[in-house]
């Protein structure tokens, strides 16, 4: 069996038990729902405790287990072809630059970590149609100025 198998096993078990990711996330516990729910669609990896606790919840196999607690191969294709992923993709090309250089101004050169990273996912209701509000916080990452040397600034915080 390999990891993408025992994310359809576990779909299908899903569906078969008309389980939702609430009552599944519920179940497990531990970390943020985006990750357990990642971690039961191969893109993240659950730790022991939570491996073993998503194991007896579906009935998997020891070696089950021990592939929900690997480090998964991640990602997909690009660009992405489901409706909803694409227009999260489309959301991140068209406003990208644009985060890019407010986060910039703000603190310097350097990155938004997507590893040391919290996500937020909530209804938000609106007479006009309910809305989807996401929130994001990565620690930033300031890039590293290989070979600075003369008192220069060995990374890129941003200078007063």
């Amino acid at each position: 069996m390999n990891r993408a198998q025992l994310t359809e096993q576990i779909l299908d078990i899903k569906r078969e038990k008309g389980w939702t990711w609430k009552h599944i996330t519920s179940e497990i516990g531990g970390v943020s729902d985006v990750l357990v729910v990642g971690a039961l669609l191969g893109q993240h990896k659950l730790i022991k405790p939570l491996a073993a606790k998503a194991a007896k919840l579906f009935g998997l196999t020891p070696a089950q287990e021990a592939m929900l607690n690997e480090i998964p191969y991640r990602g997909t294709p690009m660009p992405p072809t489901d409706p909803l992923i694409y227009r999260l993709y489309e959301l991140v090309m068209v406003n990208g630059p644009a985060w890019k250089a407010l986060i910039e101004e703000e603190f310097g050169d350097g990155i938004m970590s997507a590893i040391d990273f919290d996500m937020t996912m909530e209804r938000q209701a609106d007479p006009r149609g309910d809305r989807v509000k996401i929130g994001m916080t990565g620690k930033f990452l300031p890039f590293k100025y290989y070979g600075a040397e003369q008192g220069l600034p060995a990374y890129g915080f941003k200078e007063d």
